[in-house]
């Protein structure tokens, strides 16, 4: 039976025909197969990345399509963690077809409601529940999915991510040249934040654990942008999940959940540190690690990549560099630096939501 080619949908915009082309020739056979519906294909989501996912309906349901054009994007990784989290029996999408070589994939549907509006809609209602099922699906994440074939969160990534901050914080955003004092200053403090995360024991490492890149499923979480996972310290996903890119909860209800983490993780015999409070100083310090790249990402995606909503989020992070860094002597040093972009701070100049 010949199955012609799916006529393109006005919704979707294509810059490249070459790369439309390429899309409808790869869609076409898997009309008959998945009883796709092509004239139903609409934009589900776009990322920070250079990836796209289309909704398109069929006789079993809604399925995602994966656009993710090379050489800017392998789809590699995202098929090799989903079959990881298969394994782990988690909540992943199933990879239903795909093609490697062009970066399409065909995938279930994981839905539309995002944890970040959910646990945030009714005035936080479901917040407590949501919450908690992330840390467990985090927990079983991290004691089930095999690391070993994940790539390692090492020194030199961990530095390159550091490296972010000046390069498109300071200096991009800011406009602002450290002196050779300042930039010692600075390698002083990567030195530390790196030598407390590779200090730590190695789990496999979402690297986004968060309320964006979780859906609300049965069962839940739906996890979703899982396609950078690494073997890194095991205090990093808790501390994605607790001070996120995009919400923010006050330090009452961060000290329950990661609590709760570390009694879960402690009774399915993963290596978290003895001593919560030595577990709660590595999840802040990784937290400044992770949060000082981001603010570099964030910046970086609105002067290279013309993506500048992002940076309405940069406030968030400062002030957790601020909170963390004014906790610890060894991290005081940074806060001069982060004040000559800023101005003085104090840990109640933002707000957190």
């Amino acid at each position: 039976m010949t199955v012609s080619a799916p006529s393109s949908s006005p919704a979707i915009a294509w810059a490249d025909p070459a790369r439309e082309a390429a899309f409808q020739a790869w869609l076409a056979p898997l009309v008959a197969r998945h009883g796709l519906q092509p004239e139903t294909l609409a934009p589900a989501s776009a990322d920070a990345s250079f990836r796209r996912y289309f909704r398109i309906q069929s006789a079993q349901g809604p399925r995602i399509v994966m656009d993710a054009p090379p050489p800017q994007e392998d789809v590699r990784p995202f098929l090799h963690v989903a079959g990881l989290i298969q394994a782990a029996g988690l909540h992943g999408p199933q990879i239903l077809e795909a093609d490697a070589e062009q970066g399409f994939l065909l995938l279930t549907d994981l839905g539309s409601t995002l944890y970040l509006d959910a646990v945030q809609a009714d005035g936080g209602a479901q917040a407590e529940r949501l919450m908690r099922e992330a840390v467990a699906a985090l927990v079983q994440w991290q004691a089930k999915v095999d690391a070993s074939s994940l790539p390692p969160y090492d020194d030199a990534l961990l530095r390159r991510e550091l490296a972010l901050f000046p390069e498109w914080c300071v200096q991009r955003e800011y406009g602002v040249s450290w002196t050779a004092e300042q930039q010692a200053r600075w390698q002083q403090i990567c030195d530390r934040l790196v030598a407390s995360a590779l200090a730590q024991p190695t789990v496999a490492v979402h690297r986004d654990w968060m309320p964006r890149n979780l859906m609300v499923t049965e069962p839940n979480p739906g996890i979703l942008d899982f396609q950078d996972a690494v073997r890194g310290p095991i205090s990093y996903d808790v501390a994605s999940l607790l001070r996120d890119a995009f919400l923010s909860w006050d330090e009452e209800r961060e000290l329950d959940w990661a609590v709760r983490y570390w009694d879960a993780a402690r009774k399915a015999g993963l290596p978290v540190d003895a001593d919560f409070g030595e577990f709660w100083r590595q999840l802040e310090w990784m937290g400044l690690q992770r949060h000082l790249k981001v603010l570099g990402i964030f910046c970086r995606l609105k002067h290279r990549d013309g993506k500048p909503k992002y940076s309405a989020d940069l406030p968030r992070f400062f002030h957790y560099v601020v909170r963390v860094a004014n906790r610890y002597v060894e991290l005081k040093p940074l806060i001069p630096l982060v004040e000559t972009l800023t101005g003085p701070l104090t840990t109640t100049a933002f707000s957190l939501r």
